[in-house]
């Protein structure tokens, strides 16, 4: 109906998906007919409205008429999704097959994107996932989650594979545990045989199912959904080209809220970083004329992209531009960072990285250290604000051992450069005191700063002092050692004063020399990589 929308053929009405079915029952939209198909009827009189009773069960219940096709492919859906002939005013008996919906081999850009957000679902989360290669490409990454559950406005085959290899169980769902919850599904036969007759699924009428105040009674809510683009205050707009409308509104908003409302609920917008094969990046300076926003910047939490995640939610223009623009194709992060200057958005003293950047997702990790979980992550431009609270943390010791002398503060501009890296031959990781993916505060940094003239890299650590002595430093060490060496770096070197005993033990821990210099006397250590270090050149 696209077309017949944007050619005046035919009318539009923008609304939630949850709250169409009050304009049936509130008499603000009449239904004169309703054309519905539905499975045979049982030996009771009741006939399933199978894979779609998402508005058709308000408005059979709403219609002056009610018209219904049963279909012998239709399958026999358990949940609210009967009527009985008593209702149905007219019956066409006819058989013919239900619409599929083939499945696409998952492309790379797809496959990068999943890997970033299924790394923020955890164990016993409830999922609602869309259709196509993104929501496809996540599940196919969840095989080693457990106890995973589905509250979805749909879904389509790939939840099957899940539920079979017991990772889909239903059972921690705040709301229908032991149920995958769901108005309507598109997919292929196979799916549709499946869920015929199954008591594992419930579907339900789309307020019910689309309900932000049902949808957060699940804990741990993760909703997945796309946006045609997001521009850098963190504004989706997800329904149509400037001002050619693409789509209706659909649930996303329902869903978002949902999972905002929810306990440990992570809403997210995933999408790829550039449209019209490469010409046109998806975060924009501002969205194209026209463009409608969907999901306001209050709404947003997470922003994904294939180059990484960007957490919005309870920050400011600048760190949602910075954020927003770390995850743009690189391509593009010159021209939206020149834009967001001009507009005041981040500060003019923010440089990207001279060289073109791939931002390190496989250095992300859930660090669980004595019963406690942590998230290590790379640092970015947007953590700057981050790395200056973790500064006015620390206590007087631990300032002096990092830098060898009471250093007072750590002005943005500084802070600002200390997260811009290259992850080359300057890079740094963060460790923060949750995995939930907020990442809201750093308890330890790791860096390392390459010599390009001996191909070796110089080391600096520094642990909260309410975090010491658990494990972090080995953790951070140990990513930055991997990467490093991928990178083609030789080694590792550095130095602390014989005060500072920590390090020492750190690197003999790890299979290090340390070693006292006599001529600054202070302590080095040297990690060699390969043969070719040579730490008297």
């Amino acid at each position: 109906m696209r077309d017949a929308v944007n050619d005046g053929r035919a009318d539009f009405t923008p609304i939630f998906l949850s709250e169409i079915p009050r304009l049936f029952y509130s008499g603000q939209m009449r239904l004169d007919v309703a054309l519905v198909s539905v499975s045979p009827p049982d030996r009771y009189g009741y006939c399933s409205l199978g894979i779609h009773p998402d508005l058709a069960v308000s408005a059979i219940k709403t219609a002056k008429v009610v018209i219904a096709q049963v279909n012998g492919n239709m399958p026999r859906v358990h949940g609210d999704t009967f009527v009985h002939v008593s209702r149905i005013n007219y019956i066409v008996e006819h058989d013919e097959p239900i619409g599929e919906l083939p499945q696409h081999e998952i492309d790379d850009t797809s496959m990068a994107i999943a890997r970033h957000v299924a790394s923020l679902v955890r164990n016993e989360s409830t999922l609602q996932l869309g259709i196509g290669n993104i929501p496809n490409a996540v599940l196919s990454l969840l095989g080693n989650h457990r106890d995973l559950g589905i509250h979805s406005e749909m879904f389509s085959d790939g939840v099957v594979k899940l539920i079979e290899s017991d990772v889909i169980t239903n059972s921690r769902k705040g709301l229908h545990p032991g149920k995958a919850v769901a108005s309507f599904a598109m997919g292929t036969r196979e799916l549709y045989d499946y869920l015929d007759d199954n008591p594992l699924f419930e579907f339900h009428p789309t307020e019910y199912v689309n309900s932000p105040r049902i949808i957060a009674e699940n804990r741990n809510m993760v909703s997945i959904n796309s946006a045609i683009q997001v521009d850098i205050t963190g504004q989706v707009c997800a329904d149509s080209m400037g001002t050619r409308f693409f789509s209706g509104i659909g649930g996303q908003v329902d869903f978002i809220r949902g999972a905002a409302m929810s306990e440990g609920g992570k809403p997210i917008i995933a999408l790829p970083s550039t449209a019209k094969g490469g010409t046109l990046s998806r975060i924009v300076p501002v969205l194209d004329p026209g463009a409608g926003v969907v999901t306001s910047r209050g709404d947003v939490y997470y922003v994904v992209t294939e180059f990484g995640v960007a957490y919005l939610h309870g920050k400011t223009i600048r760190e949602r531009a910075m954020a927003l623009i770390e995850i743009a194709h690189p391509d593009f992060r010159g021209e939206l960072r020149d834009a967001a200057v001009a507009r005041h958005c981040v500060p003019v003293e923010w440089e990207l990285p001279t060289e073109a950047t791939r931002y390190p997702a496989e250095m992300e990790c859930t660090v669980q250290i004595k019963g406690s979980k942590y998230f290590l992550r790379p640092l970015r431009s947007a953590d700057a604000d981050r790395l200056m609270e973790f500064f006015y943390s620390h206590d007087p010791e631990t300032i002096y051992h990092r830098y060898r002398f009471p250093k007072k503060s750590l002005p943005r501009e500084e802070a600002l450069r200390l997260c811009t890296l290259d992850y080359s031959k300057r890079c740094a990781v963060a460790v923060f005191d949750n995995d939930g993916g907020e990442q809201e505060h750093i308890i330890a940094v790791g860096r390392y700063l390459l010599n390009q003239r001996t191909n070796v890299a110089e080391t600096a650590f520094v642990v909260h002092q309410d975090f010491r002595r658990v494990g972090l430093a080995t953790a951070m060490y140990k990513q930055l050692r991997e990467h490093a060496i991928q990178c083609g770096i030789i080694g590792f070197s550095g130095d602390f004063g014989s005060s500072n005993t920590p390090p020492a033990e750190l690197h003999r821990n790890l299979g290090a020399e340390v070693y006292y210099d006599e001529q600054t006397g202070l302590y080095r250590y040297l990690d060699r990589f390969d043969t070719n270090f040579n730490p008297d050149v």
